[in-house]
């Protein structure tokens, strides 16, 4: 589980840099305090992604096994062109909707939810949990004894396989915490420089680190053989 987690936690913190729903945590911060906005991404986070990863290993096993990293591989490809692209805050996406008179962490997981709906987290988290880097973790289990013994730190044994529902909740947690740190980095950086992110470094940052891992997951397969 809990290398599911890293990989679910470290990837979709990366691809929240500069991300709309990263810009639309800071918009809401200046509406409500910090402490509701981020009660509210998680609860509007975990609600999404719990049920992209159900439906992402779902469709995983549907597709071959030979497949699978290409399909992975090329989604990231994806997402890195999308993210180099840039997202933009409409202000529809900033309104509280049907929640605000519920309160404000209400408020901001309906508005969070609806802004993550097909947003590019939500089909990250779903193409990891169909393949969370199986070859790349074949790899590092035939990289020598002091990767098998940091692997074995973490719970993974060379001979050791994900279970069904570690991989589930790793992906799902991972996701979910690697997000809200993410938005709760952009609102802490974002009062302290008036607003004012580094948008297109952020950008560039998190474009080519899943270029670089959608190449990784291509070619992993045959590096492992």
């Amino acid at each position: 589980m809990l290398y599911t987690f890293i990989v679910s936690f470290i990837l979709i913190m990366v691809g929240e840099l500069a991300d709309k729903s990263q810009l639309l945590a800071l918009v809401l911060a200046t509406r409500y305090k910090a402490g509701h906005v981020l009660l509210g991404i998680f609860i509007a986070t975990f609600a999404v992604h719990f049920v992209s990863t159900g439906f992402g290993m779902l469709a995983g096993g549907l597709i071959p096994e030979g497949v699978l990293p290409w399909v992975s591989g090329l989604l990231f490809l994806f997402f890195g062109a999308w993210t180099l692209r840039g997202d933009t805050v409409e202000d529809e996406d900033t309104e509280p909707r049907r929640g605000a008179r519920f309160g404000p962490v209400l408020a901001v997981a309906v508005a969070f939810f609806f802004a993550e709906l097909g947003d590019k987290t939500q089909i990250m988290t779903i193409t990891i949990a169909a393949d969370p880097g199986g070859a790349l973790l074949d790899i590092l289990k035939g990289s020598g004894a002091a990767v098998q013994g940091s692997l074995a730190a973490i719970g993974i044994s060379s001979t050791g396989e994900l279970s069904q529902g570690a991989r589930f909740w790793g992906v799902t947690l991972g996701s979910t915490f690697g997000m809200v740190l993410a938005d709760a980095l952009a609102i802490g950086v974002g009062h302290l420089l008036g607003k004012r992110l580094p948008e297109r470094l952020l950008t560039r940052i998190s474009g080519f680190a899943f270029i670089g891992f959608g190449i990784l997951t291509i070619v992993a397969p045959y590096l492992s053989r």
